[in-house]
């Protein structure tokens, strides 16, 4: 048997599971992967909205880092909710020692603020997370607001994106993923920006409520898809086209903002017994 790629989460808890390490772990099992997770913080919330979060001591957050990186051959990782200053620094510190032994792929999913329009990141950690986690991205996911609070500009139009993911570029991230469902029409366009080009990924605009945990999950897909040895290119559209199928076969669940359908496609592999 071959033995499943170790894919890592470094997030919140959602302990309504469609966000965060649950939306995570969800996704890492329907490509095949074997989660791990880094806990920075409890949240409580459900699809609703956000009503209270509880953070760990920074120190504690690098210690399950280090414990888990110390131990298990990471072959791919994604950051996502991390709080404050303090905590994305304790991230980076236990990445950057992790790094020195082995470099695997990372996705930074910037998570400034919840579906529910709850902040999950202080004012004050965004110029942390630009000038300390971005230079150790292979890929960075914002939405279009966290885009334009990342790069200081609005970030409206196609132009605006490209515009934006080159910022990123410049602050030292390996790509940029400008994500559009926050656009409008018909189509939704995730502009992707390399260091040598620029490509659009396209997908139907549906309509829908049940979009909760939507960055998590693409993030961690991304992830999912860099640990098993897919191009970067490659992991961005399988990940976004995996996303889609996900969001039109939501559940249901939930009064507010539903989760994804975040085991799709494994009926395929039939039942447990």
């Amino acid at each position: 048997m071959v033995a499943p790629p170790i894919l890592l989460s470094i997030a919140g808890s959602d302990p309504s599971g469609g966000a965060g390490i649950q939306a995570d772990l969800k996704t890492f099992t329907a490509h095949l992967g074997y989660g791990a997770a880094v806990i920075t913080a409890l949240t409580a919330q459900n699809t609703v909205g956000v009503s209270g979060v509880h953070a760990p001591p920074p120190a504690f957050v690098r210690q399950q880092l280090e414990d888990v990186v110390g131990d298990l051959d990471v072959a791919a990782g994604k950051t996502g909710m991390l709080v404050d200053a303090p905590t994305i620094g304790a991230v980076v510190d236990g990445l950057q020692a992790a790094f020195a032994r082995c470099r695997f792929p990372l996705v930074v999913d910037p998570v400034l603020i919840s579906k529910s329009g709850h902040a999950l990141l202080a004012d004050d950690a965004v110029d942390t997370m630009r000038a300390r986690l971005l230079p150790l991205a292979t890929i960075v996911t914002p939405n279009l607001p966290e885009a334009a609070r990342l790069v200081g500009f609005d970030v409206d139009s196609h132009d605006d994106a490209v515009r934006a993911g080159r910022a990123l570029l410049a602050a030292g991230a390996g790509a940029a993923l400008i994500k559009g469902g926050h656009g409008r029409g018909d189509v939704v366009v995730d502009v992707l920006v390399l260091p040598d080009g620029v490509v659009d990924v396209t997908s139907p605009r549906l309509a829908t409520r049940h979009t909760h945990g939507t960055g998590c999950t693409l993030s961690a897909a991304i992830a999912a898809r860099l640990g098993r040895g897919d191009a970067l290119v490659d992991a961005v559209r399988g990940a976004v086209t995996w996303v889609h199928a996900a969001i039109a076969g939501a559940p249901g669940f939930g009064a507010g903002h539903g989760p994804l359908h975040h085991l799709h496609g494994l009926e395929a592999l039939g039942r447990v017994p």
